[in-house]
C-alpha cells in the first residue's frame, strides 16, 4: 500500500479521527491568521501561539492514531473506544487552551484563581486518561497479529512506549507547576516553540518524546525501504537501534533541562 492509498483508506476506515484532525488543523490556520492582527501577549509571546502549537500537534496526533488503529486487527470495539476517547480528550484540551488564551491568561500550571485551577486540573485528567488509553493500545500492539513488516510493527510498538514515557514527564512538569528550570516560565525563547534560550526547558524532551509515535515508525519504514534495495540491511535491528538512540537523545535533553541549561546542539556537554 502506497502512502497515497493509505491516506485514502484512512478516510474510509478512520473517518472520525481524520475529520477531527482536519478540523483542528483548520483551527491552527485560523489562529495563525488571527495572530497577525492581535498583538496581545501572554508570558512574552502572542497569546495565540500556544493554541496554535497545540492545534497542529493534536492534528498530527489524531492522524497518527488513525494509522495505529487502522492496522490493529481483531479489536474493533476497543479501537472505537480509543478513537472516540482521544477525540473527546483532545478537543476538550484545545477548547480549554483556546478559552484561556482568549481570557488573556495561561492554561497550564495556572492556579491563580479557583476557576483557573479547575481548568488546569481538568486538562490534566483528560491527558492522563488519554495516556491510559494509549497504554492499553501499546499492550495490544504486543498481542495482536499484523499484516506489516516486523520492523514497522516494532517501530510502532517502541514509538508508543517512548510516547508514554514522555507523557509521564508531563505529569512531572505538572508536579513542579512549571516547565522552566533555573528561571520563571516565560522570557526569551526560540521562535514559535518558545523553548527557553536562557534556562532549562522540560518541554523540549516532552515534545520529542511525544513525537516518537511518528519518528520511530517513519525510521522503520525507511529501513524496510532500504532493505529492499540492499538485502543485507536488517531493518528490525536498525529500528530497535534507532529507537534506543532516539530515547537516549530525549533523555539527554531532559537531563540538560534539569541542569538548568537551554537547548543546545552540544547536547553531550550537559552531562
Amino acid at each position: 500500500m502506497t502512502l497515497t492509498e493509505l491516506w485514502s483508506d484512512l478516510w474510509q476506515t478512520q473517518r472520525p479521527l481524520m475529520l477531527t484532525g482536519a478540523g483542528v488543523f483548520a483551527l491552527f490556520l485560523v489562529l495563525t491568521t488571527l495572530s497577525l492582527f492581535d498583538s496581545t501577549q501572554i508570558l512574552g509571546i502572542n497569546r495565540w501561539i500556544k493554541p496554535m502549537k497545540f492545534a497542529v500537534s493534536i492534528a498530527i496526533y489524531l492522524w497518527t492514531l488513525a494509522v495505529y488503529l487502522r492496522f490493529l486487527r481483531g479489536y474493533k470495539t476497543i479501537s472505537r473506544v480509543i478513537a472516540w476517547g482521544a477525540i473527546a480528550f483532545m478537543v476538550g484540551e484545545i477548547v480549554l487552551i483556546l478559552m484561556q488564551a482568549a481570557r488573556g491568561t495561561t492554561s497550564h500550571f495556572n492556579y491563580a484563581t479557583p476557576f483557573d485551577a479547575i481548568v488546569f486540573i481538568t486538562m490534566g485528567v483528560m491527558i492522563i486518561t488519554n495516556s491510559l488509553l494509549i497504554g492499553y493500545l501499546a499492550f495490544l500492539y504486543f498481542r495482536a497479529d499484523f499484516d506489516l513488516p516486523t520492523a514497522i510493527v516494532w517501530g510502532m510498538r517502541l514509538g508508543l512506549i517512548v510516547f508514554l514515557l514522555a507523557s509521564a514527564e508531563g505529569v512531572f512538569m505538572s508536579q513542579r507547576t512549571g516547565h522552566s528550570v533555573g528561571a520563571a516560565d516565560g522570557g526569551a525563547g526560540l521562535p514559535f516553540v518558545n523553548w527557553s534560550v536562557t534556562a532549562g526547558d522540560l518541554r523540549v524532551a516532552h515534545f520529542f518524546g511525544l513525537h516518537a509515535m511518528q519518528a520511530i515508525p517513519l525510521a522503520s519504514m525507511f529501513f524496510v525501504w532500504l532493505q529492499r534495495r540492499k538485502s543485507f540491511v536488517p531493518p528490525t535491528a536498525l529500528t530497535i537501534g534507532f529507537a534506543a538512540f532516539y530515547f537516549a537523545a530525549v533523555s539527554i535533553v531532559f537531563v540538560q533541562a534539569m541542569l538548568g541549561k537551554p537547548l543546545s546542539f552540544q547536547l553531550f556537554t550537559a552531562i
